[in-house]
């Protein structure tokens, strides 16, 4: 409910003086298809995280031990 008074109050501001109830309209159902599309977003946005991290590990490089420096003898 409070998103609904929030997305008409918002709309109406965008709207302007002249257009009546024209930008609450838009506002509320701006509110209403967010409430539909966030939930996915975020699952996509979940989703390609995981890959990012799992394809990080996997193709992190790995150097032959006799790249790796040693301390000097002396």
């Amino acid at each position: 409910m409070i998103g609904k008074l929030f997305g008409a109050w918002l709309g109406e501001r965008i709207a302007g003086r002249n257009s009546g109830a024209k930008g609450a309209i838009i506002g509320a159902g701006t509110v209403a298809l967010a409430k539909r599309a966030l939930p996915a977003l975020v699952a996509v946005a979940a989703i390609g995280w995981g890959v990012k991290k799992l394809r990080g590990r996997r193709s992190a490089p790995s150097y032959p031990s006799d790249a790796a420096p040693s301390a000097p003898s002396d």
